[in-house]
């Protein structure tokens, strides 16, 4: 094959999820539903909450972090794959889509209409993010996976976390399985956590980006991209 007959790289979008493309965490929306609905004792999802809160603020590297996900995972254990997709569907209906930032879904729409691929990366479970993904009609989805037997969820983790340094390897492998150019990619996120990921495409931008990843941003001269919860108000 010569040169001049090699196919074209891809291009693709990718969006992290919690505050860039909805507004707040899907993890305590999906929390919040599960212990509505009994799936979860009172103690153990304000408990969860709470460490959510604080291994957002320690970020990737505190040694806590491991503590925080077993607990987290904890709270999934014994219950079936079918009542966790019982409980997605309903989160995402009720919570999750009454929350997306309309400024993110006009840019998501967009790459789209330019035939990119879209990919949502997210630290939160596979099957929640693949939910979202498959309403907006994104290509796919990459979450952390929680492990299960067929039937029942085990509690454990399949692999690490989908957060920080992961989510780079991640981008960077389904690019190389789906022929896909980093350079000419986009990617969007709120968190400083999320600059291997952004710093591994040739197009960034900073979706109401926390304090450190606006200094970075302005920085380095990359877009940013701001939002008011008022106009999540003004969407049908």
């Amino acid at each position: 094959m010569t040169p001049a007959s090699k196919p074209q790289k891809k291009v693709a979008a990718f969006f992290d999820v919690d505050n860039t493309l909805v507004c707040g965490s899907t993890s305590i929306l999906f929390g919040k539903v599960a212990f509505t609905g009994g799936s979860i004792k009172r103690r153990d999802i304000w408990r969860f909450m709470w460490e959510h809160v604080m291994y957002m603020r320690r970020g990737e590297k505190n040694s806590k972090m491991a503590d925080f996900k077993d607990r987290a995972l904890m709270l999934t254990k014994g219950h079936s794959v079918e009542e966790l997709q019982g409980l997605i569907d309903q989160v995402y209906r009720d919570e999750i889509k009454p929350r997306l930032w309309p400024r993110s879904l006009e840019r998501l729409k967009h790459h789209l209409e330019q035939g990119h691929e879209v990919w949502l990366v997210s630290a939160a479970p596979v099957e929640l993010a693949q939910a979202i993904a498959d309403d907006l009609g994104a290509t796919g989805a990459l979450g952390t996976i929680v492990g299960h037997d067929g039937n029942v969820l085990t509690g454990e983790l399949v692999g690490a976390p989908l957060h920080g340094k992961a989510k780079r390897r991640a981008i960077k492998a389904l690019a190389k399985e789906r022929g896909i150019s980093l350079r000419k990619s986009w990617a969007y996120s709120d968190s400083v956590n999320d600059l291997p990921m952004l710093s591994a495409v040739g197009n960034q931008v900073a979706v109401n980006p926390d304090q450190q990843l606006r200094r970075y941003a302005v920085a380095a001269g990359w877009e940013i991209l701001r939002q008011r919860r008022r106009e999540l108000r003004t969407q049908k």
